[in-house]
């Protein structure tokens, strides 16, 4: 043993002893354990040499109890990069005696999270030997790691056709028991205590990982509809699959072990579709792991969540994540409820009928078709309500099991124009909440209402497009309202992707295993294809300065040229776009970027009013809170600003990575109520990567509680613009 190893022990011995607890009697019931992250920090002058001392220490702050001595059995994961600490099955009162222990910092009962295409890529303008795919190369070299649920190794999404060996720093494993990955999939490890390996258990890791960075895949379809070419956002960039999810959800346990094996391997993007209730960042799985990871130059996106249209639902919502929002594509696979009126109202349906008779057949109200015992549905067409526990298709079912011909699904209000593209076990259309209102006063207005679905296929170019998604989670981001949250939206609704197998209702065959679903678990791996674009592109920006592109570059209206809509139809609010909708191809040459460097978090933390511990825990090291800012003075690349009867001044710096001599003018475009003041109003660069900086002086100029804008800073050729929300807290 040498001689640090044995100083190692020696310390250990040291801190057992100084801690003056006895564990050698004391018992535990293994029925009141549970599992805990505990977070330590190394005392000073205290180093550990390899992640055997590592392992070896965090061993140290186990009881040995008389009931379980195998210490080793008790850790589950002892963490490295994440931060220093480990997770283990403990009880309460272990915990307690653990808390005297020198190093000690916390320790908690983990949560668990919830996991949250043939024409997306065309859809955001990506095309192939032409703009952004052909400058960066269509993502090659740059490698997407995703903490999901687990992949199909054998999809053709996956096949490596075209693509180059991973690139030499790569480190990781392939935890197949068989040759399973190439240089498409060059990585899937197992994160996962009671599963066996990387293999996908439920579809939604190889969906999420093929939307990403999927291989061309000719002849892709869903019974036929949506038929096409099937592509990820970055074809030729390289996929790591980090299973961290099982049937019951992703512990956070797994979550930060897949963090850490993530940023040990050598991943570029990391994409992370789970999430739960926003917490602050100290306590925060998601938000201490993607700290770690863009510390180490690693781009992290994250679902916005599913909880929409709610305000204040926002999750992953740390500055350093990019957090995304889900909106609809201008494709649907149309199925038109036809009435006895002659009225017809589109809707949609991935099952496309060939059998229904075009004979108008009785049409009944069935509430919400939960218990169809009472109503006579046989041979007719039910209408039923999307509330209650059921899925759509579960209604569907029922309505079959009860005799009934065919279903018109209808919205509730706050599901508003939001429809799917799903498998139905019957002839079916899902409409809008409108149509669903007209639908019934008309089975209300004649005593004989009859009705039909006629089946039109897949149509694209639908104006309305993008559209938010009513699910979509909206902000503010309750744990610091100071910072504008989602801070983008793209595609998320109806996306065809890779699948484990033929979905139910489909005839198996070599271009079945695709599969449309929806989920801000879709939209996040689009944005994570459009980092890793941009990082082959632009190989040396920063994590924040691609975010920044992206956010300043987004679209504000739709294919139609209005305003992007909420799930209503009305104008959209920033609370539910942020900067707006992704456009890949402006992003990669942005002009300016608001550039963030990690320890530029450490002073926005503590103005959050978060103990030294606390900030400490989420960046890794020992932290004094002697310098602190308030959120809006984050170099963030919008605002979001709490604004009383005070004038508020807040400083950007942009950094110039469009034209060496250029000049850039603002423009201040929305905010009623509040006077802007912008000092200086020009910005004049002389070279590439030269930094200025700004000052903006908010002033309410009427008591409006809320207002909403834009500043835009504009040159020859570029247009830089930065969303404003002002709200009023007290």
């Amino acid at each position: 043993m040498d001689l640090k190893l044995v100083s190692i022990f020696f310390c250990i011995v040291i801190l057992l002893h100084s801690s003056k607890i006895t564990f050698a009697d004391h018992s535990t019931n293994q029925n009141d354990l549970e599992t805990y992250i505990v977070q330590l920090e190394l005392p000073d002058d205290f180093v550990l040499s390899d992640s055997k001392d590592s392992y070896l220490w965090h061993q140290s702050f186990l009881p040995k109890t008389s009931a379980n001595s195998d210490l080793s059995s008790r850790i589950i994961y002892s963490y490295r990069h994440v931060f220093n600490g480990f997770a283990a099955m403990l009880s309460s009162d272990e915990v307690k005696m653990m808390e005297t222990q020198p190093g000690f910092v916390s320790a908690r009962p983990q949560r668990v999270l919830q996991l949250h295409t043939t024409h997306s890529p065309s859809f955001l303008g990506l095309h192939q030997n032409v703009g952004l795919w052909n400058a960066s190369n269509s993502g090659k070299g740059v490698i997407i790691g995703l903490l999901d649920s687990g992949i199909n190794p054998n999809h053709p999404s996956f096949n490596d056709h075209g693509m180059p060996p991973p690139p030499a720093k790569w480190k990781g494993k392939c935890e197949f028991n068989y040759k399973a990955c190439n240089n498409k999939l060059i990585g899937a490890r197992n994160l996962v205590k009671t599963a066996e390996s990387p293999l996908d258990g439920d579809g939604h890791g190889t969906h999420t990982s093929s939307t990403g960075a999927g291989n061309f895949v000719g002849g892709a379809n869903l019974l036929g509809n949506a038929n096409g070419t099937a592509v990820g956002i970055a074809p030729r960039a390289h996929v790591a699959m980090y299973r961290v999810c099982d049937k019951d959800g992703c512990p956070e346990v797994f979550i930060l072990a897949g963090f850490d094996a993530a940023i040990e391997d050598g991943v570029d993007v990391i994409s992370a579709s789970v999430g739960a209730t926003a917490l602050p960042p100290y306590a925060e799985t998601m938000a201490i792991g993607a700290y770690r990871a863009i510390e180490k130059g690693i781009f992290v996106t994250c679902s916005a969540g599913n909880s929409g249209p709610f305000s204040s639902t926002v999750e992953n919502g740390s500055p350093w994540i990019l957090t995304v929002g889900a909106s609809s594509t201008d494709r649907k696979i149309s199925a038109v409820a036809v009435l006895g009126n002659g009225s017809e109202y589109e809707g949609e349906s991935a099952f496309q009928s060939t059998n229904m008779s075009r004979k108008l057949l009785p049409l009944i109200d069935g509430g919400d078709c939960e218990s169809l015992a009472i109503i006579d549905v046989r041979g007719k067409i039910v209408l039923c309500a999307a509330v209650g526990s059921l899925s759509g298709i579960e209604k569907g079912e029922e309505v079959k099991k009860a005799g009934g011909a065919a279903m018109i699904l209808k919205n509730e209000e706050e599901q508003g124009y939001t429809t799917f593209a799903t498998i139905h076990v019957l002839p079916a259309t899902h409409v809008s909440y409108l149509d669903g209102l007209k639908i019934i006063n008309y089975i209300t207005s004649t005593s004989t209402p009859v009705a039909t679905i006629s089946f039109k296929g897949t149509r694209i170019g639908d104006k309305h497009a993008p559209v938010v998604a009513s699910f979509s989670s909206r902000g503010p981001y309750t744990v610091s309202q100071g910072i504008l949250k989602p801070d983008i939206i793209g595609p998320g609704v109806n996306i065809l992707a890779a699948w484990i197998k033929p979905p139910a209702g489909v005839i198996p065959s070599a271009t079945s295993t695709f599969n449309i679903i929806s989920g801000t678990s879709m939209s996040c791996p689009h944005l994570a294809g459009v980092a890793a674009l941009l990082k082959s592109a632009h190989p040396d920006w920063s994590p924040a300065a691609i975010k920044s592109a992206i956010m300043t570059t987004a679209d504000l209206v739709n294919l139609g040229n209005n305003p992007i809509q909420d799930e209503k139809l009305n104008p959209a609010d920033l609370l539910s776009i942020g900067s707006g909708h992704v456009n890949p191809s402006k992003a990669n040459d942005p002009g300016l970027v608001y550039d963030i460097q990690p320890q530029d978090y450490v002073p926005y933390l503590c103005g959050l009013n978060y103990t030294d511990q606390q900030v400490s825990s989420i960046v890794n090291k020992k932290v004094h809170c002697t310098l602190s800012i308030a959120e809006a003075e984050l170099n963030y690349p919008s605002f979001s600003i709490d604004l009383g009867s005070s004038a508020q001044t807040y400083t950007r710096t942009v950094t110039n990575v469009g034209e060496a001599n250029s000049t850039y003018t603002v423009e201040v475009i929305g905010v009623e109520g509040v006077a802007l003041s912008i000092k200086p109003s020009i910005l004049k660069f002389s070279a590439l990567n030269q930094k200025l900086s700004y000052e903006v002086t908010f002033k309410r100029s009427t008591s409006t509680d809320s207002s909403q804008g834009y500043i835009k800073w504009s040159s020859a050729k570029y247009s830089v613009r930065s969303p404003i929300s002002i709200f009023k807290l007290h």
